[in-house]
């Protein structure tokens, strides 16, 4: 069959005699319509299997090791249950094709946490309303995407869309660099400025043997009071290069004058 030829020209081109010793498999442009399994290449670690005509991949079941799969320029609908069982892949393209379930695709990929490059262009589920910051939430280890680089930006998006709790208790937290659009009025800094008023417990959350054990009402007010508690962290610095050496100090025959010290502290 067509799939027997090539796989026995790939394997005289690179002269391996043994199945075990096959790493890189090259079947791209041969107008393949489906492949047999390669399980018997079980060591395999990059596979071409771009530009046929390929619909189904089941074949690639045993093959757990591949960590560069190029399916891109065939007519692949759907990938559910075919690529889950790949966890070191770092490399997938899979533009031009016709898949067309967003979900089930990332549903597919989710496990993959050595993911970085995917291209899922030029396929029918690219059209939807949100794509790419679906993509982005759901698969934070991706740095390129569709050619793309997934930016600090896009990532604060997409939290911002997809867990909106998680964004807000983020930006109450968060302390350094300002974000570069808030999604939201910082309260935690604004109450800062002040001292804090005291934060009414309901009545029953004592901590005694009462059912109801929640601390605040306001579930913005508890995490502002964590915030406000925890350790001050200082550091220290001197300019050493400003400072005369012992050798310096005789010479000169001067009094010293005091190091100037820079400290920074913050919770």
């Amino acid at each position: 069959t067509m799939y027997c030829q090539a796989i026995e020209n790939q394997l005289k081109i690179c002269g391996f005699k043994r199945n075990v010793d096959v790493l890189v498999l090259y079947l791209a442009g041969q107008g393949l319509r489906s492949i047999p399994s390669l399980a018997r290449f079980h060591r395999l670690r990059y596979l071409w299997i771009n530009n046929n005509k390929i619909q189904d991949l089941s074949f690639l079941v045993k093959n757990h090791c591949l960590t560069e799969l190029y399916l891109n320029n065939n007519e692949i609908t759907d990938i559910s249950g075919a690529l889950k069982h790949l966890c070191v892949l770092q490399i997938l393209l899979l533009h031009n094709n016709q898949l067309k379930h967003l979900s089930r695709t990332v549903e597919e990929l989710k496990g993959m946490r050595s993911l970085q490059t995917l291209s899922v262009f030029h396929n029918p589920l690219a059209q939807e309303p949100g794509y790419r910051l679906f993509m982005i939430y759901f698969l934070p280890s991706v740095q390129l995407l569709d050619r793309k680089p997934v930016t600090p930006r896009e990532r604060e998006s997409a939290l911002h869309i997809y867990d909106r709790e998680r964004s807000r208790v983020v930006q109450a937290l968060a302390f350094g660099e300002r974000l570069g659009t808030p999604l939201t009025v910082s309260t935690a800094r604004r109450r800062a400025a002040r001292p804090p008023a005291a934060l009414a417990r309901p009545a029953g959350c004592e901590f005694g043997d009462h059912t109801n054990k929640v601390p605040f009402e306001n579930p913005a007010d508890a995490v502002f009071l964590r915030a406000m508690t925890r350790s001050i962290m200082e550091f220290s610095s001197v300019d050493w290069n400003k400072v005369s050496t012992c050798q310096e100090r005789r010479l000169e025959n001067k009094a010293e004058e005091p190091c100037e010290m820079l400290t920074v502290k913050f919770r």
